[in-house]
């Protein structure tokens, strides 16, 4: 009896097997190749990048002791928000100095302008007195053959001729001397006064600057201030970090950035949130110089013992402020960066277009309020109704952001 050749097949279903594997990479490489030549090839990824933006430092203009910390740190403040004050009562006893010696200055350079008037009187006056003695001497000459006057009261007369005119070239002098000095300008725009007014503003700005205000909206950041410290005109006292203003650096290796151009899309994804939120971005520009180049003990190339290294180009990635409001990041956070360069036409990486970077209005409010009360005084002394000066008062801290700025705990 013949047995039945099981090994065909076994052959048969395993040669089927090797051909389905075979099959399956080969589906797998012509997928992978597809992909390569239609996106891969145009992809450079990197995750040797981070969130980088802006750290505002708050520095005091002026010095003075910490007598109120208004902002601590993770709190948000917003643009014109008090963070810091300082004791006003120098700075406030400085300014009604200055204000009273402007009130003097504008009343002595009316009393200027008003001795015009009165040395013109005495023009006319000395004029008066220089015609009476011409006249005198002239009749004591027409009788003074006749012996009716005597030599002596004729040289008299010539003295008193001569008295009445010096007198009228000396108050002819005073007046001249008097309109040098108002000639041209009026009570408000006198040299004097204008001086005495630059005094009023600059210790009105001095007491302005005893609050210091957040020159932009943020979170806080390193506070370093304590109450009753006593800090200098420019020590750093915290930061505020504009966290709807941050951008990605994202280190590419110097061979990846042969086709990266300004403007190319960019698609990145945060450690934090995971590949679940993905924040989409546009090419900014390139750094100068490598990470190597700018560090604090740059690599010495020219060494023995030299090796060579790949070096890293920072690229700044600016987000999407939409994505970047629905998702926060922190400076600092690692992200994934994938750049594709189908986009972006010809522009190099160094044509980035010049642009301002930031700017601020929280600081130029206070030298209006000093003007207006420069011209509230000038006008009190000039002869105008008395006005009350508005009160001394340093800005407050809005009803809206009273609760964001109130500290939350003390530190030692």
């Amino acid at each position: 009896m013949n047995t039945p050749n099981t090994e065909i097949p076994a052959n048969s279903r395993r040669k089927r097997g090797l051909i389905a594997i075979a099959a399956i990479f080969g589906l797998a490489g012509a997928a992978w190749g597809g992909w390569w030549a239609t996106h891969g090839r145009f992809m450079e990824h990197t995750d040797d990048a981070y969130v980088a933006g802006n750290v505002v430092q708050i520095t005091p203009q002026v010095a003075g002791t910490v007598i109120s910390i208004d902002a601590d740190d993770t709190q948000l403040v917003k643009a014109g928000q008090p963070l810091v004050r300082l004791d006003p009562s120098d700075a406030r006893v400085a300014l009604q100095q200055a204000e009273a010696q402007l009130g003097q200055t504008v009343r002595e350079v009316r009393a200027l302008y008003a001795g015009g008037g009165a040395l013109e009187a005495s023009i006319k006056q000395r004029e008066a007195d220089l015609a009476k003695a011409r006249d005198d001497l002239a009749r004591r000459q027409q009788i003074a053959g006749t012996g009716a006057v005597a030599g002596e009261e004729i040289e008299h007369a010539r003295a008193a001729l001569r008295a009445a005119e010096t007198a009228v070239f000396t108050a002819r002098e005073q007046l001249g001397t008097n309109r040098v000095q108002t000639s041209g300008t009026r009570v408000d725009t006198h040299p004097n006064v204008q001086r005495a007014a630059g005094r009023v503003e600059e210790a009105y700005l001095a007491l302005a600057r005893t609050a210091v205000p957040a020159p932009i909206g943020g979170l806080v950041a390193r506070r370093s201030v304590q109450i009753g410290q006593r800090v200098a005109a420019g020590a750093p006292l915290m930061a505020v970090v504009p966290l709807e203003q941050v951008w990605v650096d994202a280190n590419f290796k110097e061979s990846q950035l042969r086709r990266m151009r300004l403007g190319q899309p960019v698609a990145l994804t945060a450690d934090v949130y995971g590949s679940s939120v993905e924040y989409h971005g546009k090419v900014a520009g390139l750094a100068a110089g490598t990470g190597a180049a700018f560090a604090l003990l740059p690599a010495q190339n020219a060494s023995g013992n030299w090796i060579k290294v790949v070096q890293r180009v920072p690229v700044r990635v600016t987000l999407d402020p939409q994505e970047l409001a629905a998702h926060p990041l922190r400076i600092g956070l690692s992200m994934q960066v994938e750049v594709d360069m189908r986009e972006g036409g010809d522009a190099p990486l160094t044509a980035a277009a010049p642009a301002p970077v930031a700017s601020t209005e929280v600081f130029a409010d206070p030298g209006k309020a000093a003007r207006e009360r420069i011209r509230t005084i000038i006008s009190a002394n000039s002869g105008g109704q008395p006005a009350d000066l508005p009160d001394l008062t340093l800005p407050t801290i809005p009803p809206a952001a009273a609760s964001l700025a109130a500290p939350r705990r003390t530190r030692a």
